[in-house]
């Protein structure tokens, strides 16, 4: 495509207000958004319940994660198009739900502080026991080290710091999981009897081990955080506004669309950010691939190595028996690279949280409270809430460090089941029914989604919303 040139009266294309997307190799380096989101939802469901549940379970539920991630992938793209058409986040959309005023918003308040804390908490205790695996200190001194850390990446609230530091993450995670996964790997008829929607009965050795006879206690929390919860699908936008996408470029961090902009938009800039969107199903595409790989990998290491040896590793010792039973298996390099693999995810998931979560509840207490902290800037209000979720980080990982696996399932299924089914159906409303009334009549034709979208959001409604209705209830 032709660079742009200076605007004359004659050539309306160059009156455009926005950006022209990149094509080729430039569409590709500008990938990031993805980087972010699928470093930040490779964590604790990844590292801890999927190589556990595969150890139970076997590859026969890869199902779980394949579908879980599919459709929270839709549920993250749809919400990021919108994102691209307007410039605002996913909490503004949610904002803008016809009912009450604000109604969907406070929904997310009041279940996202609880839902933040415990999360937040239970990634720090179960990532201090893995450093706690590779440094010579203690479970809670490494818990509360990673998230000092975390701290110190997500402090600037700036894109660019985050996009390098969770691309290396990303890259170390893949490296030392698939080391482990590919010396294990089973044939391929069992793995394409783990696409099939079966639920497989637990093992003897695994309920005389303690291991609750339901199948559904361990596949519900690996279903929550596979590609995330609630939260991560939020965060998804923030990043692509981040990295200024379509309309997001040049938009302000914490502020509604200008909506007599979106009045304005021309037949071009309908053209432009029609290319937007395919830039952003690029980069979603991206991230649902890696987290697919990536925790697919975790299952099939602990089936692989855990399950035969008919280990379920539950309390702080997870990190060490994981490490001593690879290092059986492919000596000490094979154990080193599974835990540095793991402690990367773990790492990289904590700092997106910590750069996620205060997003979410400035955008949330804005609308909801906007009297509250009115003359504070976003900056300020956003470091707030950051240093909020540290002192709560600090009590779990000292108070609760004994029960790593139970704190990462409770999250699992506060943050990544209970409010999917809505976040659904917010989203396909944001799209078809309040995107078309915000964009001018040009914009309008040329931005309707495709009805692939409404189909797979109806979809992910009715399937977690079964989840939560019918199987929750029975495991807790």
């Amino acid at each position: 495509m032709a660079p742009d040139t200076p605007m004359t009266q004659s050539d309306p294309a160059d009156q455009a207000s926005i950006a022209r997307p990149p094509v080729g190799l430039a569409a590709l380096l500008l990938l990031g958004p993805s980087l972010i989101w699928c470093a930040e939802y490779i964590g604790s469901g990844e590292v801890i319940l999927a190589t556990r549940s595969g150890a139970i379970l076997g590859t026969g539920i890869l199902w779980v994660i394949i579908s879980g991630i599919f459709l929270k992938f839709w549920i993250g793209m749809a919400g990021a198009r919108y994102t691209v058409c307007t410039g605002e986040g996913m909490i503004d959309m949610i904002a803008r739900v016809p009912g009450p005023a604000h109604w969907g918003v406070w929904i997310v308040l009041v279940a996202q502080v609880a839902a933040g804390a415990i999360s937040i908490g239970s990634l720090a205790t179960a990532a201090g026991v893995f450093v706690s695996s590779l440094l010579p200190v203690s479970a809670g001194v490494g818990g509360l080290a990673v998230t000092l850390f975390a701290v110190a990446v997500a402090w600037s609230g700036t894109f660019e710091i985050l996009k390098v530091v969770m691309s290396a993450l990303v890259f170390v995670t893949v490296i030392g999981v698939l080391w482990v996964a590919i010396t294990v790997l089973p044939e391929a008829a069992a793995l394409f009897e783990g696409l099939a929607l079966h639920v497989p009965t637990v093992p003897d050795w695994a309920t005389r081990a303690g291991v609750d006879a339901n199948p559904w206690r361990e596949i519900l929390p690996l279903l929550g955080w596979a590609a995330g919860g609630f939260a991560s699908q939020v965060w998804y936008t923030y990043w692509v506004l981040g990295a200024g996408y379509g309309a997001a470029a040049g938009a302000k961090q914490g502020e509604p669309a200008d909506t007599e902009r979106l009045k304005r938009l021309t037949r071009e800039d309908g053209m432009r950010l029609r290319r937007w969107c395919r830039v952003v199903q690029t980069d979603a595409s991206l991230a649902m691939l890696i987290g697919i790989l990536v925790t697919a990998c975790f299952l099939i290491a602990g089936a692989g190595v855990l399950g035969p040896r008919q280990v379920a590793p539950e309390g702080p010792e997870v990190a060490l028996t994981l490490s001593t039973l690879f290092s059986e298996t492919w000596g000490e390099l094979g154990g080193f690279l599974f835990l540095l693999g793991g402690t990367a995810a773990l790492i990289s998931t904590q700092i997106g949280q910590l750069a996620g979560w205060p997003r979410l509840l400035t955008d949330a207490f804005r609308i909801c409270l906007p009297s509250l902290g009115r003359n504070l800037s976003w900056k300020k209000r956003y470091r707030f809430f950051l240093l909020f979720f540290v002192m709560t980080n600090a009590v779990i990982v000292f108070a609760l460090n004994e029960k790593p696996v139970l704190l990462v399932q409770i999250s699992a299924l506060f943050d990544g089941l209970l409010l999917t089914p809505l976040q659904a159906l917010w989203v396909g409303i944001g799209l078809f029914y309040i995107l078309p009334r915000l964009l001018s009549d040009e914009a309008r034709e040329l931005l309707r989604p495709h009805w692939i979208y409404g189909a797979v959001l109806a979809i992910a409604f009715v399937v977690f919303g079964y989840f939560c209705v019918i199987q929750i209830p029975h495991v807790l």
